[in-house]
């Protein structure tokens, strides 16, 4: 099982369309063997199933919406369920083709959430799509920013057992429950810089997946991220945890295939 999977990345962000086919090839290079592109709004499925196809076997889609939507580029808001109208049907046109539903959450950043109202509405959003992956079968793709506990608790409340939570910056404590419950955590590149250290220390490597979250979260403050830097996840958690970068390659490789089966069509031990 030689290479690593991407297990949470915005490859159709507007950042890769100049150099999308050299992006792709540099992080062959780095080891990587798959990524799974997430999606933050309906306006953006369409995009993702291209590069899904135009890139098969390497690109595997996830749609869903984001607990963050854009008004204009410098006003954001809460998700709503109207948010969710435009989505269904192109969920329901793809759901074959779908490896989770994601990225879906909640986000309680004071900047976006104004009251209970607020908060309300976003766990409208995720109960939702908890209840879509479910009848699809599909893991959920999870964003908790300042909201780690009460996106885990929501989940367990929704009997959700297949779950990734991307980038989590709640306490390790809170992780935990997460763990005792099943779920997978995916570490991005700006561990290294990050204060969510003492996070890889206390997960369970058997519970560690890899991500980059590009072009977000890399390595280096306001550089574009890019897949190629998962290298540097793998090579973090192997510092922390004192194994072989090998042994960190194995077993997140071997957990994005027990949370994201439908990856066994690309990946062959």
């Amino acid at each position: 099982m030689q290479g690593y999977v991407d297990c949470h990345c915005h490859i159709s962000a507007g950042d890769f369309d100049q150099d999308i086919e050299e992006v792709i090839e540099n992080s062959k290079k780095a080891g990587l063997l798959a990524l799974l592109a997430v999606a933050e709004h309906a306006g953006e499925f369409e995009k993702i199933i291209e590069l899904s196809q135009r890139f098969p076997g390497f690109i595997f889609p996830c749609l869903g919406v984001h607990p963050v939507q854009e008004v204009s580029p410098d006003q954001q808001r809460g998700a709503a369920l109207q948010d969710l109208e435009a989505a269904l049907p192109i969920i329901e046109k793809y759901k074959d083709h779908l490896v989770a539903i994601g990225e879906v959450g909640l986000d309680f950043t004071p900047r976006f959430v104004n009251n209970d109202t607020d908060k309300d509405s976003q766990r409208q959003v995720l109960i939702r799509q908890s209840q879509i992956a479910k009848e699809l079968d599909l893991p959920l793709n999870v964003h908790s920013r300042s909201a780690g506990r009460p996106t885990i608790h929501l989940l367990k409340e929704q009997g959700v057992e297949k779950a990734l939570l991307h980038a989590f910056d709640g306490k390790p404590s809170v992780a935990m429950e997460g763990v005792k419950a099943g779920y997978f955590f995916s570490i991005p590149p700006s561990i290294i810089r990050s204060e969510q250290q003492k996070l890889v220390k206390q997960l369970p490597l058997e519970n560690i997946c890899l991500e980059t979250d590009s072009p977000a979260l890399g390595p280096e403050k306001q550089v574009r991220n890019e897949p190629k830097n998962i290298s540097v996840s793998a090579e973090y958690i192997s510092k922390i945890k004192g194994v072989s970068l090998e042994k960190v390659m194995e077993v997140t490789t071997q957990n994005a295939l027990r949370l994201f089966p439908k990856l066994k069509s690309a990946i062959r031990p």
